[in-house]
C-alpha cells in the first residue's frame, strides 16, 4: 500500500471537475489507486477544502471522507508546540505565511515518515524542510 499525503488544493481538484488542475489529480489518484494508494490528510486540510467548494462538490468531498476516501489523522493541541515554531520560522523568515494546514501535513510526515505529497502548493512545500534536513517528494 502506497501512503500519500494529500493538500487542500488537489481535494478540491478532485471535485471541483472545473478546476485548472482536476484533470491531472483525478488521473494520478486513479493510476495510483489501482496499484494500492492510501490518501492521508489532516482536518486542517479537510476544513480548507471544503470552505473553497461549492455545492455540491462541498458534499461530494465529505460524503468521500466519510466513506474512508482518505485517511483523516487526528493531532492533539500539544503537536501545536512543534507546528508554531515551523510557521512562525517559514512566515518570517520569507515573510509567506505558513498556514496551518500546511503545518499540519509537515507535521504529519514527520510523526509518520510519509515523503510524498500531492500539492498544488509548490512554492511553499518546495522550501518546507522537515526535522531532519529532508524535502517532501512533490506530486
Amino acid at each position: 500500500m502506497r501512503n500519500v499525503l494529500i493538500d487542500a488544493g488537489p481535494l478540491v481538484a478532485l471535485f471541483a471537475t472545473d478546476d485548472a488542475h482536476h484533470v491531472r489529480y483525478d488521473r494520478l489518484v486513479s493510476d495510483a489507486s489501482a496499484e494500492g494508494l492510501r490518501l492521508v490528510t489532516t482536518w486542517p486540510c479537510i476544513v480548507e477544502a471544503s470552505y473553497i467548494l461549492d455545492a455540491p462538490w462541498r458534499f461530494e468531498l465529505l460524503h468521500w471522507i466519510e466513506q474512508g476516501g482518505v485517511q483523516v489523522f487526528p493531532f492533539d493541541p500539544s503537536h501545536l508546540a512543534v507546528m508554531l515554531p515551523w510557521m512562525r520560522r517559514y512566515t518570517e523568515k520569507t515573510k509567506r505565511d505558513m498556514d496551518l494546514a500546511d503545518a499540519s501535513l509537515l507535521w504529519l510526515a514527520s510523526e509518520t515518515g510519509l515523503r510524498e505529497i500531492m500539492t498544488i502548493d509548490v512554492k511553499d512545500f518546495a522550501r518546507y524542510r522537515l526535522p531532519d534536513g529532508a524535502a517532501l517528494m512533490l506530486l
